[in-house]
């Protein structure tokens, strides 16, 4: 036998899940001239598989392995099954690719069609975990010997055909350490576009709406369709931008989104095609570290038409983004940008993780994967963070606030 070669012996515990178990198994093992290789354990709906795979040397009594593992499978209840085998080595490749996949709900034939998709490429599922059952279902497949722009483009068809929203992103350390996220505001953080918020009261929504939706869709040069918006909001009262302040509501799990990251220690930045008038008002009450977007021309306490200084467009949200990294001290191999619309796109190409959001047709194909469901916090999920580590880390606060607070 070459040496490189190791005999092993794969023992898998299956039963009700109860505290001691791999404890009881371990113990139980010690007592032999073995080597663990590997150990793999999940738990689902209180039901337990564990798998050990030990390495054992020429000669070992490997019967006596095998029985001591029956009688613990006796003793607790629960199923085993061992088998043995011959491997050169032991390579994990866990960690290489991470496929992250969105359901609300997911169905077994999207699961079916990406196993199989992923299968199909010649690689390997190493891990599977659950990442969240609501408010979507959220899985995440440790995938390895892939290559990972094939696997995307394969697997971006299939989330298109099943209706679900699919992620690849590569695995490894960087994964864990700081990142910057830089995510775009109107429809994205908040919901709707403050540009027509303000037209409503201007009385021009429909004239503002037209432009702004071709605009979105990429068919009109940004500066130029900003500068025929704002121009139509010539004369309209500055009050009527507190107003409009006032009725922003944020996108669902913005806050829960935003509190997580800076948990993390993460970096959080926006940047708009819309106004400071009102992104600096998110800025202070979500704790935002960096910001840019235009500004309104106001005198005599009424909107000129025209705003002031350069414009933020497709290219400014990109050259944005790199300022904020050179700022953060964040590769932009780290950093992860959000957007639904054209002016986005740049942004999206230029980010280590370009990601679109409920976004439109042309910015889907163009970003490196798409959430389409309405809840802004599932992008943790892509970020590899569980909705139990976040409830957790809110009942964590919870307790520690003093009361009446």
């Amino acid at each position: 036998m070459n040496a490189s070669e190791r005999r092993t012996l794969l023992i898998t515990l299956t039963g009700r899940d109860r505290p001691g178990v791999t404890s009881r198994l371990f113990a139980t093992l010690a007592d032999f001239p073995i080597t663990v290789v590997d150990v793999e354990q999940v738990v689902i709906r209180g039901r337990l598989v564990l798998g050990v795979l030990v390495s054992y040397a020429r000669g070992t009594d490997i019967g006596r392995v095998w029985n001591a593992a029956e009688r613990v499978a006796s003793d607790l209840d629960m199923e085993v099954e061992v088998s043995t085998g011959r491997d050169k080595g032991f390579p994990r490749g866990r960690g290489r690719l991470h496929v992250t996949v969105l359901g609300a709900p997911l169905k077994p034939a999207a699961m079916a069609g990406i196993a199989g998709r992923i299968a199909a490429s010649g690689a390997n599922i190493d891990r599977i975990d659950r990442l969240a059952h609501y408010p979507v279902t959220c899985i995440e497949m440790h995938v390895s010997g892939a290559d990972p722009d094939r696997l995307r483009a394969e697997l971006a068809q299939e989330a298109v055909e099943q209706r679900v929203d699919v992620a690849v992103q590569h695995g490894g350390l960087f994964r864990r350490a700081k990142r910057l996220i830089v995510m775009d505001v109107d429809s994205t953080l908040i919901q709707g576009e403050v540009i027509e918020l303000l037209a409503e009261h201007a009385g021009c929504l429909p004239e503002v709406a037209k432009v702004t939706e071709a605009a979105m869709r990429g068919e009109l040069d940004f500066e130029g369709s900003l500068r025929e918006r704002v121009a139509l909001l010539a004369g309209l009262d500055a009050a009527a931008i507190d107003e409009v302040r006032d009725k922003i509501q944020l996108a669902a799990g913005a806050r829960t989104l935003v509190r997580t990251l800076k948990r993390l220690d993460y970096e959080f930045a926006i940047v708009s095609g819309g106004f400071t008038q009102v992104t600096d008002a998110l800025v202070d009450d979500l704790g935002i570290d960096y910001s840019a977007a235009n500004t309104l021309e106001i005198e005599n306490g009424k909107l000129t038409g025209r705003v002031v200084g350069p414009v933020i467009d497709r290219a400014g949200k990109a050259a944005a983004l790199e300022r904020f990294a050179r700022d953060a001290g964040v590769p932009i191999a780290q950093t992860v940008a959000i957007g639904d619309g054209a002016n986005d796109l740049d942004m999206l190409q230029a980010a280590g993780l370009g990601i679109a959001y409920n976004a439109k047709p042309v910015v889907r194909r163009a970003a490196d994967t798409a959430v389409n469901v309405p809840y802004l916090d599932t992008i943790l999920f892509l970020l590899g963070i569980s909705r139990e580590e976040v409830e957790a880390a809110d009942a964590a606060d919870d307790a520690a606030r003093p009361a009446g607070h």
